[in-house]
């Protein structure tokens, strides 16, 4: 049989992720304040993109001659005074520009304008130092050898940030290429910084320095110190036999050391944290009906600038420029619908699942039912992968707080009388309104919570009991039992 080359036309169906679509996926699953950045990056490379005002409505620019617009394009400025007014010696006439130009100089989301909005540089300055800044400027007035001092401020950034130098003085002294006893006496400088506490290899070490400085570092509180691992276990005989002293004193000397800091640092924060803004706004009408909604807040106001298309269309442009300026205003058009579909997306989905959550509007978080993506992409015809990046990272406000979206997803747990499964999420917070209420002298085991749950038709094995406790950092029913003891 003889080969051949041979041309074939076939047509096939196949689907293509066009870049449009990729960008509309792209920014279906950022958050609120990635959203927010990339809007800000798109304002500063898109001349034709511009901020809306609250109304929903551009920003309005004044209208501007021809000749006024040909000046802001070429970026000649005028400085011509105008005739026939009084002018101060060296005032003139600010530079026109674009409408364009003006909605750049508006970067913020309600569509005023940056230097409106400028925030008072002296409320900078009531803004608390850092830990390490905050012991730099403790450790200009210490008076000490040059040495050692320079050893110190380099110690500074050896800190951890809940305050400690848990590093060895022989081990700082090789990485510094130091001595021990200089590294030692660096050590000393830090500790007698403020916070007290800073600067210690463990806890007993930070405490002690505390006890220190109120001058509470008896013998006796230097043994409770030593055995914290007995006082953790709340053996009252044991202490009081190894400090020699009664039932009174040690309690005194308890609740002593437990107004102190056991992490120093970590007051200063290591940074202002995250607003949650919410995506979604869920709130009761005046008729009793529940109502979910987009937070306007939360929504990014960009629209395309009308008046800089037109200003642009009466300027004769070249090949390249004109291929540019069509590109940007393509780009411009698709971001500003691919935000529109992101909004309709992320209510459509919100709307389903809380829709499937009827309970959870009545009686809160203990009522949730299962769900899972599956139900939610069943039930709004979209594919369950636009279901997660829909939910991912967005927040929806409620009379009982503010929620990420993926909180109300969750897997099933069957129930022993036969009646409709129980959601994990709810299972959760069944343990932890338990805990809560539990008494010192009734301290529930994890069997116990068990039974418990089981007589409340949930079926439900020890094991995972356990593991929702820990999951929401509830220590076992031993500490807790001992912490109660130590609290009295």
């Amino acid at each position: 049989m003889a080969l051949s080359l041979r041309l074939d036309v076939k047509q096939t169906q196949s689907l293509v992720l066009t870049p449009q679509l990729q960008q509309a996926i792209r920014l279906l699953q950022l958050s609120t304040q990635e959203l927010s950045g990339e809007i800000q990056r798109e304002l500063l490379e898109n001349p034709f993109l511009a901020t809306v005002d609250t109304g929903g409505a551009a920003t309005a620019v004044p209208e501007r001659t021809k000749r006024e617009r040909e000046t802001g394009l070429d970026g000649e400025p005028s400085l011509v005074p105008r005739s026939g007014e009084s002018r101060e010696p060296g005032e003139w006439d600010p530079p026109p520009q674009t409408s364009a130009a003006d909605h750049r100089l508006s970067m913020s989301r309600n569509g005023s304008t940056a230097f409106d909005e400028a925030a008072d540089p002296m409320e900078r300055l009531t803004q608390r130092p850092d830990m390490r800044s905050h012991i730099r400027g403790q450790l200009g007035a210490v008076r000490a050898e040059a040495g050692v001092l320079e050893i110190a401020r380099q110690l500074v950034d050896w800190l951890e940030d809940d305050g400690y130098l848990r590093e060895s003085d022989a081990e700082l002294a090789g990485a510094l290429g130091s001595d021990g006893e200089t590294v030692a006496r660096a050590r000393r400088v830090l500790q007698q910084c403020d916070p007290g506490g800073m600067a210690a290899r463990d806890l007993g070490e930070c405490l002690a320095l505390q006890l220190r400085d109120r001058d509470r570092l008896d013998p006796a509180m230097e043994k409770l110190l030593a055995r914290l691992p007995v006082l953790a276990q709340a053996d009252w005989g044991a202490l009081e036999r190894a400090c020699g002293v009664d039932r009174e004193d040690l309690e005194e000397m308890v609740a002593e050391i437990k107004a102190l800091d056991p992490r120093p640092g970590l007051s200063f924060g290591s940074q202002d944290p995250d607003a949650i803004i919410p995506d979604l706004v869920l709130r009761r009408d005046s008729d009793g009906r529940w109502r979910i909604e987009l937070n306007a807040a939360a929504q990014p106001r960009i629209a395309v600038d009308g008046d800089y298309v037109a200003t642009i269309g009466e300027s004769g442009l070249d090949g390249e420029a004109k291929a540019f300026v069509n590109e940007k205003m393509q780009s411009a058009n698709w971001l500003v619908r691919a935000l529109e579909q992101r909004s309709r997306t992320i209510l459509k989905v919100g709307r389903c699942i809380f829709t499937c959550q009827q309970d959870f509007l009545e009686n809160g978080p203990s009522s949730l039912r299962p769900l899972v993506l599956r139900e939610v992409a069943e039930k709004t015809g979209l594919h369950e992968s636009t279901v997660s990046r829909a939910t991912t990272e967005k927040y929806v406000q409620t009379p009982y707080g503010t929620f990420s979206l993926k909180y109300f997803f969750s897997t099933a747990i069957h129930s022993t009388d036969g009646g409709s499964d129980h959601s994990a999420e709810a299972i959760r917070e069944r343990i932890k309104q338990l805990v809560r209420k539990e008494k010192s002298d009734s301290i529930l085991s994890d069997d116990q919570i068990v039974d418990l749950l089981r007589a409340d038709g949930v079926a439900i094995a020890r094991r995972t009991v356990a593991k929702y406790r820990e999951a929401l950092g509830i220590p076992s029913s031993v500490h807790r039992r001992r912490a109660r003891a130590l609290a009295g």
